[in-house]
């Protein structure tokens, strides 16, 4: 069912989907079997949403970044978004071009994920987290409400990243402009846990199942297995 108020300018959309009213459907969008897209939602040209998605009121999907003359990076995406299969896009999520969101993925409320970046399967991004540029995020992630990932990351399979967590790229902060080479976040490898509050510093490696103490600020890179805690982040458990 589309209502009369909605605006639907494209004519792939898959059986039972229901489209409320005032939401924008751009020509060139592809809308999957089973999808219901609640009021207010904006749904871009080149955007593909997969069987049996939801999203919610003001969510948008298919953001154009904008530097507006004041970023040092130039923005570079593909006018393109993939939605998996019984994903959720909750209520005023921005979604920029170039993502991919796999199957039954959560985007929580408020969130904004930048262009570039890869969202695995079955992973869950909190409310009002925010994903900065080029953040591939593995199967099975999740990472808890108010969380900033910072620009040029990697978060892989399993990892948990609990609320109000910071990352940083650019030890210079800024004072020598931007390359990809020198603006580099932190690696969080296979199912390491980072606690509440903690802060990673760029260009660091969190080792396979390792852990993270909260409200600990890490400068260096841990090892696999390791606990660590504190300001600066110390070992305080190595594994066996």
């Amino acid at each position: 069912m589309i209502s009369k108020l909605a605006v639907v300018e494209t004519s792939d959309i898959g059986e039972n989907t229901r489209i409320a009213e005032f939401a924008v459907v751009r020509q060139g969008a592809r809308i999957g079997a089973n999808v219901v897209i609640h009021p207010h939602v904006v749904i871009a040209d080149g955007v593909v949403i997969g069987d049996g998605v939801e999203i919610f009121p003001g969510a948008v999907l298919g953001k154009e970044p904008k530097g507006a003359g004041a970023l040092s990076r130039t923005p570079v995406f593909e006018r393109s978004v993939r939605v998996g299969d019984n994903s959720s896009i909750g209520p005023h999520a921005v979604i920029y071009y170039d993502v991919s969101i796999g199957e039954n993925s959560l985007i929580g409320d408020g969130a904004s994920i930048r262009e570039q970046c890869t969202i695995g399967n079955k992973t869950v991004i909190g409310r009002q987290v925010t994903i900065n540029y080029n953040v591939r995020i593995g199967n099975g992630v999740k990472i808890m409400d108010n969380s900033w990932m910072a620009g040029n990351m990697d978060i892989r399979d399993g990892a948990f990243i609990s609320g109000g967590v910071f990352t940083s790229n650019d030890n210079d902060i800024g004072q020598h402009g931007y390359s990809d080479a020198h603006v580099v976040g932190p690696t969080i490898e296979e199912g390491a846990m980072i606690g509440v509050g903690a802060k990673l510093l760029p260009n660091i490696v969190i080792g396979k199942n390792a852990v993270v103490g909260a409200g600990a600020v890490v400068t260096k890179s841990v090892e696999a297995g390791t606990v660590v805690m504190g300001v600066p982040a110390k070992v305080v458990k190595r594994s066996e």
